[in-house]
């Protein structure tokens, strides 16, 4: 029904915006993800999804599509409602869950608030192969020094920056270490760029 929305945001705060577009305050869940990106705009243009239940209809609102798609799958899988969706997405961001789903890391995925071990393999085992032939999974992700690149952007978010700026800086510095890098030599140089 909805595409997306696009106006001021009247209200933003880490669980919900309020977007005025054409007159109409549309409330929308969002997730931290969203949020991050959203600070400091006046105004905003959120990918929506419409949820319809019997006594209520809520809207779900995403910074970017490929947030919403990964959205879409995960409220395919059995016993993934659209709020442990969106707790998956704003425990990480869109690329960084497909690559969980993919690889199978179920450990990342139970990492976020309410995934246990049967939700999480449920999932991989669900989306796996859908999320393999969509694609859309950046070529440093498939580098050999990936598994640093978690573990560095965690530690950058520890130390307080935002999520997006940090993934940046780790696929930045990735993209410059020579191979067999140590972690903490990608993260000088991702701090370097921030």
């Amino acid at each position: 029904m909805f595409a997306y929305l696009e106006g001021r945001l009247e209200s933003l705060t880490p669980t919900f915006a309020i977007v005025d577009a054409g007159g109409v305050g549309y409330h929308l869940n969002i997730s931290l993800t969203t949020f991050e990106q959203l600070q400091g705009k006046p105004r905003a243009r959120l990918w929506a999804h419409l949820i319809v239940k019997e006594d209520e209809q809520t809207l779900y609102g995403f910074a970017g599509d490929e947030e919403r798609t990964v959205f879409r799958h995960l409220i395919t899988v059995a016993g993934v409602g659209p709020n442990t969706a969106r707790m998956l997405l704003s425990s990480m961001v869109p690329q960084e869950l497909r690559r969980a789903i993919i690889s199978g890391n179920t450990a990342l995925l139970r990492g976020a608030k309410g995934i246990g071990l049967k939700t999480a393999e449920r999932i991989v085992i669900e989306l796996k192969d859908k999320l393999a032939k969509e694609g859309g999974i950046s070529a440093v992700d498939h580098s050999p020094r990936a598994p640093h690149s978690d573990e560095a952007i965690s530690a950058l978010v520890t130390l307080g920056f935002p999520r997006m700026g940090a993934e940046k800086a780790v696929g930045a510095a990735l993209a410059k270490a020579p191979n067999g890098s140590a972690l903490e030599d990608i993260i000088k140089l991702a701090l370097k760029s921030l």
